[in-house]
């Protein structure tokens, strides 16, 4: 079977290739796409390649590359001993590049509940690290948080906010565009602001007593400093923006004298297995997150501005490395791919 498949074939470059797609083999699924979602950050920044050594990124990103991992698809063949799915079944992939067909081991794929849609189930990837990340914030009821870049992750870790029951939640951009879809989805008090300038406006909205958390979800070195002087005494700055340059970035001045937390996180960090002293797997969470949906309580479909042709990628790239003002969700559709 022929599949067409975005490829970043070197450096700032897109196309689409088609590439052999075998038969599933013992514990695998075979599948068609349905709609896949672009992580815009994470992808142009594989798609420039400007990496610092011994980085992840570095490690990662080999030419040619298959970009993307929010999948979802529709199970067309079951390899042996495959028990729980069957063909017709709609899995959430996670790992999966955007490509027509692939083939996935049960490990990596997730039956969508009835009731979520194929475009709500290709954020999964996204909203469990980011459920990751607050989780790992150790936040407590009633904390002020901000949040620095509203981008894919900063939309889902602000609307995390609102159900974990942060008392305010101070969201951080330039794009005005960004800062509407933020208060829409729970944001207290959007800041049209530089980082760097925002030190006496967070000053007025606590009365002085600055942030319990940060979050700087930009991945650009130079927020990293200016964030952590946003913070209260022992506060905490979780970095769920991984820059590809860290050798630009620089501690703020107070990181020791206030005993500041500064925390990590990638995906790969949830646990394999469940377990009572941690049950919240990639499974878990994304049950979590369809919950929320299903409640009213998350929405990600209001945060989708593009729907488009796998076909048409390298004018979709074209279109992400121009300036982020443009798009906040970018979702390919492969159902009826024609050409």
């Amino acid at each position: 079977m022929k599949s067409k498949n975005i490829l970043f074939p070197e450096r700032e470059k897109v196309e689409v290739w088609e590439e052999e797609v075998g038969s599933p083999a013992a514990g695998e699924l075979l599948c068609a796409a349905e709609k896949s979602l672009v992580s815009t950050g994470t992808e142009t920044r594989c798609l420039r390649g400007l990496f610092d050594p011994e980085t992840n990124w570095k490690e990662w990103v080999q030419y040619p590359f298959h970009p993307g991992y929010s999948m979802v698809g529709r199970v067309l063949e079951i390899g042996k001993g495959v028990q729980g799915f069957k063909a017709g079944d709609r899995v959430w992939a996670n790992g999966v590049p955007h490509r027509q067909y692939f083939i996935v081991g049960i490990a990596s794929a997730l039956m969508l509940p009835q009731g979520i849609n194929e475009e709500d189930g290709t954020w999964s990837n996204l909203a469990c690290t980011t459920q990751l990340g607050v989780r790992r914030a150790g936040l407590q009821l009633g904390e002020t948080v901000g949040v620095v870049g509203l981008g894919l992750l900063g939309q889902l870790v602000v609307q995390y906010l609102r159900v974990h029951g942060a008392r305010r939640i101070i969201a951080m951009d330039t794009i005005p565009s960004r800062l509407e879809m933020a208060q829409a989805h729970g944001a207290t008090h959007p800041l049209n602001t530089d980082i760097r300038n925002a030190v006496k406006p967070v000053e007025e909205i606590t009365g002085g007593r600055m942030l319990d958390a940060v979050f700087d979800i930009t991945g650009h070195p130079a927020v990293l400093a200016p964030a952590s002087r946003l913070l209260r005494k022992l506060g905490r700055l979780v970095l769920l923006g991984d820059t590809t340059t860290p050798s630009q970035q620089v501690l703020g001045p107070r990181v020791v004298a206030n005993s500041l937390s500064i925390l990590g996180i990638h995906a790969s960090m949830a646990p394999t297995d469940y377990s009572e002293f941690n049950p919240w797997t990639h499974p878990e969470m994304a049950a979590l997150f369809y919950d929320y949906l299903s409640q009213g309580r998350m929405n990600v479909s209001d945060l989708v501005t593009h729907r488009e042709n796998p076909l048409e990628a390298a004018k979709v790239y074209s279109m992400l490395l121009s300036g982020p003002s443009q798009a906040m969700g970018v979702v390919f559709d492969w159902k009826n791919l024609k050409g």
